[in-house]
C-alpha cells in the first residue's frame, strides 16, 4: 500500500509548507506516492525530531446530518 501525497489537493497548503517534510527533502512536489516502508521510516525520523512530520490535511466529506 502506499500514500498519495497531492500537494494540490492539501488544506494547509502555503500556511504548512515551511513545515512539512515533502517540502524539507524534496520541495513542492505535485504529487508524490509514500509506500508503508517510507513512512514508517519518516514517522521515526519526524518522532526524533530529524525532520518535520508530514502536515498534509485533505478533505473528508461530513456525514449528513439527518433530523431527528
Amino acid at each position: 500500500m502506499s500514500t498519495r501525497i497531492d500537494c494540490d489537493t492539501c488544506l494547509v497548503r502555503g500556511l504548512h509548507c515551511h513545515d512539512c517534510v515533502v517540502t524539507v527533502l524534496l520541495g513542492p512536489p505535485p504529487e508524490m506516492e509514500i509506500d508503508d516502508d517510507e513512512m514508517a521510516a519518516l514517522g521515526v525520523l519526524a518522532a526524533q525530531g530529524l525532520v518535520p512530520p508530514l502536515r498534509m490535511v485533505t478533505p473528508v466529506a461530513s456525514p449528513e446530518l439527518g433530523t431527528a
